[in-house]
């Protein structure tokens, strides 16, 4: 019977003698082994249990005595995959953790049989060394940096939370790596990967996701609609060929940590202000010509948009009114105004994308197709607490787009066009 987690064996005399224990667990194979092989010609009684703990430094392991040795047991966050075991001797507690609640419920309760004689009607293990393949299955965190170290005939430990693989020559994300749901940090940096499988979105606890220096051209939508919008908060896309993200990227509302550097956007996400947790933002060296009227509403410590071929604002606004209002256009902003919801089990799903992709005037209303635009240049310290110059002529400044929803809103907002 063996049970796989993380260790602590905190010596309960140590301070006493002015010395302290490590206070780090580490990664160990418990086992429920015979105290002592049964000599020829002994009764076949049952034996008794000992504690093997073996680890990736001791694979042979820690022997520890059970029977009417257990002083006492702490499962108060058992549910939680922690418990710690007193024995009387040698006086230790032995501090378990990051185990399956369901394994260790199991484990202790053996423990317990053991530690009062009795027989746990389970198999013990041998007191053979731990393979260690053993210790294999349960990593956390693998780094590749190189194609030769790429596994080809074998699986990724399962129990993996960082995985890193770079300079791997990739063409594609690897399927496998979509198996692991513990994956919190997914890095793909420095490979040639064209494309991204919506499959993604399935690492429901993925964090951080590093696919700078490859060859992306898009970010697909349906990893906009996945759990990567509750879970994800880092994302590095920089040196890639990427043109433009599409409007469902701002659904990735979680997002602190965004690089875009070194591709060749020509426009943010029209939406951008709804990233609204967003603290640093990198998009140095792209296409960018102006600002998206939402980018006003970010709130950023740190921005960096050196490099881009921003213009200068236009010094006449371009005026698409529609007088009357059509009867899309004003049912759209009825919608929008009121917060009605919307979707496609209700309005066909072109109507859908009509107002997903409304504008919003500086009065805080929305418009559709009838609107005037303005350009106008904006301090990027109005929204970022650091800035990166613009250029290399100490400009702070950028053009953004404003739309006014009539033209009562434009006279009344014409002085921040001047």
């Amino acid at each position: 019977m063996k049970l796989h987690c993380e260790v602590e064996v905190i010596h309960r005399h140590l301070p006493t003698l002015g010395l302290r224990n490590t206070g780090k667990g580490v990664r160990a194979v418990l086992s429920l082994c015979p105290s002592r092989p049964h000599a020829r010609g002994e009764p076949s009684s049952p034996p008794t249990a000992c504690l093997l703990i073996s680890t990736m430094k001791d694979r042979r392991g820690t022997r520890y005595q059970l029977k009417g040795n257990i002083e006492q047991f702490f499962i108060k966050f058992v549910d939680e995959g922690k418990a710690t075991v007193r024995l009387k001797e040698p006086p230790v507690d032995i501090c378990l953790s990051k185990a399956n609640s369901g394994s260790l419920k199991d484990f202790l309760s053996a423990v317990r049989l053991t530690h009062r004689g009795c027989d746990i009607n389970a198999p013990l293990s041998t007191l053979t060394p731990v393979k260690t393949s053993e210790f294999e299955k349960f990593k956390t965190k693998m780094v590749i940096t190189s194609k030769k170290d790429y596994p080809l005939s074998k699986s990724f430990p399962y129990s993996l939370e960082h995985l890193q693989a770079s300079y791997c020559g990739l063409v594609r994300v690897d399927m496998r790596m979509l198996c692991l749901r513990k994956l919190k940090k997914l890095d793909l940096s420095h490979n040639h990967i064209k494309k991204l499988p919506a499959t993604i979105g399935d690492l429901i606890q993925l964090q951080e996701l590093h696919l700078n220096d490859n060859h992306l051209e898009s970010f697909n939508v349906a990893l906009c609609r996945s759990t990567l919008q509750k879970s994800l908060r880092s994302l590095d896309l920089s040196k890639n060929k990427i043109k433009a993200l599409p409007v469902q990227f701002c659904q990735l509302q979680e997002l602190t940590d965004l690089k875009l550097d070194d591709n060749e956007l020509v426009q943010f996400p029209f939406k951008i202000g709804q990233l609204t947790n967003l603290r640093f933002l990198s998009a140095a060296r792209n296409k960018l010509s102006c600002l998206p009227s939402e980018f006003k509403n970010l709130s950023l410590e740190y921005l960096d948009l050196f490099g881009n071929t921003f213009e200068q604002p236009k010094v006449l606004p371009v005026i698409k009114l529609q007088v009357p209002l059509t009867l899309l256009e004003s049912s759209a902003r009825t919608i929008l105004n009121n917060g009605i919801p919307y979707g496609s089990h209700r309005i066909p799903f072109h109507l859908c994308q009509d107002l997903d992709t409304a504008k919003t005037c500086v009065c805080g209303r929305f418009c559709l197709n009838s609107f005037i635009e303005g350009t106008t240049n904006m301090n990027l310290h109005s929204v970022a607490h650091t800035v990166v110059l613009v250029d290399n002529m100490g400009s702070t400044e950028a053009p953004i787009i404003s739309y006014f929803c009539s033209l009562a809103c434009y006279v009344n907002s014409s002085d921040m066009l001047k």
